[in-house]
């Protein structure tokens, strides 16, 4: 059997330093320790993934804010 080629990536929820291998990068894994999920990314490429999540949210929450004020117009009697 081969060596895996692995790297290192914290836990986002324990902080626990995981071995992962590299052909699970870009894919939901879990902790062995505490079972929190995250994305498998390159930790050279951290910056990048942690921006996109950020844009992804702020779009989330521009549309969820969207949704209720939409909401509210359409009741009925107010």
């Amino acid at each position: 059997m081969k060596n895996a080629c692995t790297f290192h990536q914290r836990c986002p929820v324990c902080g626990r330093s995981l071995h992962i291998n590299v052909t699970l990068l870009g894919q939901t894994v879990y902790c062995q320790h505490c079972g929190g999920g995250f994305v498998a990314c390159d930790p050279c490429n951290a910056r990048a993934v942690a921006n996109s999540s950020e844009e992804r949210v702020d779009e989330l929450l521009e549309r969820a804010s969207l949704l209720l004020s939409s909401a509210a117009h359409d009741r009925p009697g107010e």
